[in-house]
């Protein structure tokens, strides 16, 4: 029986620290199909696909119990190697890059192609040289087909996350053996119009017999793409379907066990009498793939605005140059007064918050406790959690530990206490300890950027009701760049988009899909260029 499956995974359980994340899970998969896993944050898709895979932090864990079948044959899979040689590959939701080499070395890192020499043939094989040349013809197919239209000896470092994301595919694209991909998140910081470029790429893989597991909260996305979906729910195994016998709104109440309101949009509000706390003029950032070129804006108190746009036109450059993360021109004032560009502490210290887009690098210290990464921001910037004994300091643990229970309970955070290390959290519970660190620098204004990236429907609403409360009832303003259009409209009063590194236009949440579409693709000028042509 067990011959029809690429992949068997039978009874699966796994503990972190006391905390049952898996409890007895079966998944079963055929070669060329597409399987998607979907759940809430914290339900156990990651930590399957890491047992899987064979990652680290499984083994040193305690491992797992449960068996794995692969091509019908039980399999043990303690590292990724093992994996990799029974032909799984994997794309993380976390970057698996080397950022001081460059594109072409990271897609055959320990695949290398080698060149013999004179050397080679006399001492051995160790004296061969790289093969560039072979090797940066194989990355720049891997890349053409995911039409990723960057250098392939491009070093890695400073590349945008939306960039890292297709070179992690491209890498696995680009090995021969495969009979398993896993996608983890994929398109999580990806465009609407590069996400489908993706799944077109699933599509064709799975057309070639190749398996594919797809772990996506976008669920317009699951429907498009899947052949049968796996849901789970607390690490348990809720159900399996096949896409023609669901929808969207059953697979919502399915992952969160409740009804799920996923079309509004954001009430209209009237800010024409509000004072202007931000102006912009002529910024530029020199962000690499995200550059800014001469981007000027306004920005009135208590408003929410958005920031979108595709890829790589630099909607993400605008918060990292104005927070001095990259390189950065022109003029920002606050209140009316300058802000200091390329000074992030400076700006920190002017009542301004940010939660970047890139956790891991930017927003987090992993190897430190949800407590003390929650308050590092607001004791380092203004002093906070800190008593004074004269001219001696210390650190009020208590207030702390007391305000790290509060954001805990409200961003519903799954962890076994306030000690735990961030890096053995799940992608989304890191994402709202990021949310709930910005928020205790209780800022007057908040820069937020892809702040839903990988947390799936339950969790982003969560986190989305946070940051309209904050508007709403603390009079924060917030200026929120996200790639997905839905969120944007939902709880944004305007919507600026960025194009080619400019204000291409700014749209009211209620604007149609066609405007948007436009001036995101850079074709609404030349539309309306034509529309009055047409009328004269």
């Amino acid at each position: 029986m067990g011959e029809k499956y690429v992949l068997q995974m039978i009874d699966i359980k796994k503990e972190y620290y006391g905390n049952k994340v898996l409890k007895g899970i079966n998944l079963n998969l055929k070669p060329g199909e597409i399987m998607t896993l979907v759940g809430e944050n914290g339900a156990g898709k990651s930590t399957l696909m890491n047992i899987l895979f064979g990652m680290e932090q499984i083994r040193n864990t305690g491992g797992f119990s449960g068996k794995i079948l692969f091509d019908g044959k039980e399999a043990s899979i303690s590292a990724p190697e093992d994996a990799i040689r029974l032909g799984i590959g994997m794309v993380h939701q976390e970057f698996m890059l080397l950022p001081g080499f460059t594109i072409t070395e990271n897609i055959k890192l320990n695949r290398e192609i080698l060149k013999p020499g004179i050397l080679s043939r006399i001492f051995g094989k160790r004296l061969s040289r790289l093969d560039r040349e072979t090797m940066g013809q194989d990355a720049r197919r891997s890349l053409d087909k995911i039409g990723l239209n960057i250098r392939e000896d491009e070093p890695v470092s400073g590349l945008p996350v939306g960039y890292m994301q297709f070179v992690e595919i491209a890498r696995e694209l680009d090995k021969s053996n495969m009979k398993l991909i896993v996608f983890d998140e994929p398109t999580a910081v990806l465009t609407e119009v590069e996400s489908q470029r993706l799944l077109d790429t699933m599509k064709k893989i799975a057309s070639e017999g190749v398996a594919v597991i797809f772990i996506s909260h976008k669920l317009d996305e699951v429907m498009e793409v899947s052949d049968t979906i796996m849901i789970l729910r607390d690490g348990e195994h809720i159900k399996t379907v096949n896409k023609e016998d669901t929808d969207v709104i059953a697979l919502a109440e399915l992952m969160v066990g409740r009804g799920i309101d996923a079309g509004s949009i954001a009430p209209k509000r009237n800010f024409d009498d509000s004072d202007i706390i931000l102006s912009i003029g002529h910024l530029s950032v020199d962000m690499p793939g995200e550059a800014v070129k001469d981007f000027s804006l306004n920005v009135r108190r208590g408003e929410i605005i958005g920031l979108g746009g595709l890829a790589g036109q630099g909607k993400i450059g605008v918060s990292n140059g104005i927070l001095g993360i990259y390189p950065a021109e022109g003029t920002v004032s606050f209140h009316g007064s300058p802000l200091p560009l390329n000074s992030p502490l400076q700006v920190l210290k002017k009542s301004v918050a940010f939660v970047s887009e890139d956790r891991k690098n930017v927003g987090l210290i992993l190897n430190e406790s949800i407590e003390q990464n929650i308050a590092v921001g607001a004791l380092r910037v203004k002093g906070r959690f800190l008593k004074k004994y004269g001219p001696f300091t210390q650190v009020d643990t208590k207030a702390r530990r007391e305000n790290a229970h509060r954001m805990i309970k409200d961003f519903q955070i799954k962890c076994v206490s306030e000690r735990q290390h961030v890096a053995d959290l799940s992608g989304g519970n890191q994402q709202k300890v990021c949310l709930a660190k910005a928020l205790t620098m209780e800022p007057e204004l908040l820069f937020v950027s892809e702040p839903t990236r990988g947390i799936d429907i339950g969790a982003k609403q969560v986190v989305l009701d946070h940051l309209v409360q904050l508007n709403r009832e603390k009079g924060v303003t917030i200026i929120m760049t996200s790639s997905e259009l839905k969120e944007l409209r939902s709880v944004c009063d305007r919507i600026a988009i960025v194009t080619d590194g400019k204000l291409e236009t700014i749209l009211t949440p209620y604007a149609g899909d066609v405007e948007f579409g436009l001036a995101m693709s850079g074709a609404r000028k030349l539309a309306e260029t034509q529309d009055e042509e047409m009328k004269k």
